[in-house]
Order: C-alpha cells, then structure tokens, then sequence
C-alpha cells in the first residue's frame, strides 16, 4: 500500500471521524493541516482529477469567502476556482483522504475505505 495522506482540520467532526476510521484499520497516516500549509495549485488539480469531480463540488458554499469572492459566477473558470481554494483554504471540502493513486471524500467517513 502506498502512502495515505489525510488533509485534516481538527477542529471538523467528520474529519476526526474519517481520521479515526483509518487509524482503526492499523494505518497510520500522513496528517496534513491544509488550513495551515494549503495544498498547492498543481495538487489541487491532482485531487479534483482523482476525484473525477469540478472545483465547485469541493468547496465549502457556506464559507463566507465563497460569498465575498463571487465564486458562484458561472463565468469563473476551473483555473480561477482552483486558484481561489489554493489562497482561502476554508473554501476546500475536508477531509480528503489520498492513497493508492486515489482519492476520497470523508464525507461520509466511510467513503475513504473504497481507496485503502
């Protein structure tokens, strides 16, 4: 198995629980605080593509930044979305959880165990 990574907030419920889940399988994870060190440009395009998801559907909507930016503009593009949870990380969904060249949403926790 390869490395698992964790983007993790403590302070979130459900990425404690998604965390513990993985702990409780005996795998210790690469814990990354993404409030503090946001993950690149380049790896945000990594997970979105591991993801097979857009920007929009990894964003935290009810975040204030999300308002404050005008991020809901259609004409917004994928470059200035990715862009915009690069510099507000809030605005990134969590926790998200990498492993095996893919990557999942811990929302619920149990989405993460499809990957490990």
């Amino acid at each position: 198995m390869s490395e698992v990574v964790i983007l993790h907030n403590r302070r979130c419920s459900k990425s404690r629980e998604t965390l513990a889940l993985i702990e409780s399988r005996g795998i210790a994870p690469r814990i990354v605080d993404y409030l503090g060190s946001p993950p690149s440009v380049e790896e945000l395009e990594s997970i979105l593509d591991r993801l097979g998801i857009e920007p929009r559907a990894l964003m935290r909507r009810d975040e204030p930044e999300y308002a404050d930016l005008n991020l809901d503009d259609p004409a917004l593009g994928r470059k200035q979305l990715v862009a915009a949870m690069h510099a507000h990380p809030r605005l990134i969904q969590r926790p998200i959880v990498l492993a095996n060249g893919k990557a999942a949403l811990g929302r619920p926790p149990e989405n993460v165990l499809a990957i490990l």
